[in-house]
């Protein structure tokens, strides 16, 4: 993932956890929030639970939801870049993206894709 689309400041991630979870599935649990000066493009920020013990698997959960990501949510035909409103995204890699296909994390990524969409089509 280019350090563009990443979400990398405390404060920014801090301000996407109070935003509101916008989805919750068996591998990961996403929260989104509009960016605030509307210009830019969508950035990801991924940070594992602590429930994952143990520096290498952490990171290698971290490494498999940001691929997931960059596939689903930041790709150029479709997704958060080509959409109108850009977001702030937190992915949180939960225990199961360790053990689970790396589909079934790509399946998660797209619907948080989904969610964030249907939300724009929603606005006014």
């Amino acid at each position: 993932m280019r350090r563009r689309y990443r979400l990398r400041d405390r404060a920014d991630f801090r301000a996407a956890l109070g935003a509101g979870r916008v989805y919750s599935g068996p591998t990961l649990v996403a929260f989104a929030r509009p960016r605030p000066d509307l210009s830019g493009a969508s950035r990801v920020g991924v940070t594992v639970s602590r429930q994952v013990r143990g520096a290498v698997h952490r990171n290698r959960a971290r490494r498999r939801v940001r691929e997931a990501a960059r596939l689903r949510l930041l790709r150029d035909d479709s997704g958060l870049l080509r959409s109108g409103i850009p977001y702030d995204v937190v992915l949180i890699a939960r225990p199961s993206a360790l053990e689970a296909a790396f589909s079934a994390v790509l399946q998660d990524a797209e619907r948080v894709d989904r969610r964030l969409t249907a939300a724009q089509r929603m606005k006014p």
